[in-house]
């Protein structure tokens, strides 16, 4: 039986603190917020996508940071493995539109109960309050940690969760990367991920809280280059544009501070031009007496009607039956490629995740032990790992803590 020492009480905290302790070891588990799981609470709006239920590839394909490092992980604890694992706990589970995994209760508290239970039925004692504040580390292993207060506390292994330093108020402040310099690990640049993205463009304003459901984005570089599509829903805000298809896009973006970036909304995707075409016309004709600004009811919601009519250029007052050929054209592009210019994202008080973390090739990917210092294991987003909006990044993190709870 070893003594094992967990940092952080998270997603990957609790359940390597967990599975370390299922296994027979003596398990203490420091947290420095007054309760466990605080991030976890405020995820999926407070439901908490827990994970995805798409195989194997589709993990890949959405973790666009170091995929591969997770392979092994993913061996040990699946999506379907974690689903059982919550069901054991008495958490049952459904999937939802884009193979998200919810609890059935629709409550992020539920989750974290669940891995409340998990931990203690296995013995960890919990530390709240308790601010690990560096480790102790003599001749290339890893003996312990030293708290705040100044106090040391041995052990044979220690498992740094402390996540990034997005959502700071939840207690991601940046530890674990501090703890694994100080190991002589190297931490790749950090950058916000899944993250509003701030437009020039004011109108969004005027959208404000609006959402779209089943459009197309496209977002390209200064010289053209296409660096990110997808499909789904997205979300006016004050200062640009949110929701899924955005936070996911943030990831390419955050990455290339001080350049602008060009971002087009297919509103109707379904629908090629020419037979988006053939839509306007009828509408066209149905409404022919209509002034233009009037006749967009049947195509577009209320809210982002005048925008529109702004940006086509066309008289809001001329009657429908007087719009030109050309005018159509022009609101038919709009239609299939809004415009809008992107010129950063938000920050760390709004993203998700932390792009960037402890560099994966100094990582054991089978056991997220240190290759430079025995004893010491990283787990969650305090790795150089990082995944889409979907239930993805929660995964990584329940992966690579049971993988460490397991290799312990």
């Amino acid at each position: 039986m070893a003594k094992v020492i967990v940092i952080g009480a998270g997603a990957a905290g609790l359940i390597a603190a967990g599975h370390a302790a299922q296994r027979g070891h003596e398990v203490q588990l420091f947290e420095k917020n007054d309760r466990i799981g605080k991030k976890i609470l405020i995820t999926g709006k407070g439901r908490c996508n827990l994970t995805n239920d798409g195989d194997l590839d589709v993990f890949l394909d959405n973790i666009p940071g170091n995929p591969y490092f997770m392979y092994s992980a993913f061996s040990y604890l699946d999506s379907a493995a974690t689903r059982e694992f919550f069901r054991s706990l008495g958490l049952e589970t459904k999937v939802e539109r884009g193979n998200r995994v919810f609890p059935v209760s629709d409550r992020s508290q539920d989750v974290v109960k669940a891995l409340e239970t998990y931990i203690f039925q296995n013995g960890v004692k919990l530390h709240l309050n308790s601010t690990v504040s560096g480790l102790l580390i003599e001749a290339g292993a890893v003996k312990g940690i030293v708290l705040q207060n100044g106090k040391k506390i041995s052990a044979d292994a220690v498992i740094v969760c402390t996540g990034g330093l997005s959502y700071p108020g939840t207690g991601s402040t940046g530890d674990g990367y501090r703890f694994a310099k100080e190991a002589g690990h190297h931490v790749t640049p950090l950058h916000p991920s899944l993250v509003p993205l701030r437009t020039a463009e004011s109108w969004c304003k005027d959208c404000m809280g609006l959402s779209l459901r089943n459009i197309a984005v496209k977002i390209k570089d200064q010289k053209g280059k296409k660096l990110y599509e997808d499909f789904g829903e997205l979300m006016f805000t004050h200062y640009g544009v949110s929701g899924p298809v955005i936070l996911s896009a943030s990831r390419h973006i955050a990455q290339a501070q001080g350049q602008s970036f060009s971002l087009t909304i297919d509103l109707k995707p379904a629908l090629d031009e020419k037979t988006l075409d053939a839509r306007l016309l009828r509408d066209f004709e149905k409404y022919s007496n209509r002034n233009f600004a009037n006749a967009l009811d049947d195509l577009l919601p209320k809210k982002l009607i005048p925008t529109i009519v702004s940006l086509s250029g066309i008289d809001p007052k001329k009657k429908i039956n007087a719009v030109t050929k050309e005018e159509r054209k022009t609101l038919l592009h709009l239609l299939k490629a809004l415009p809008l210019t992107i010129t950063g994202v938000t920050g760390y008080h709004e993203a998700v995740i932390t792009c960037g973390g402890v560099e994966t090739d100094e990582i054991d990917p089978s056991t997220m032990q240190s290759k430079l210092v025995q004893g010491l294991y990283f787990a969650g987003e305090v790795l150089d790992v990082d995944g889409y909006t979907g239930g993805f990044n929660l995964q990584i993190a329940f992966s690579t803590g049971f993988t460490a709870g397991e290799a312990v």
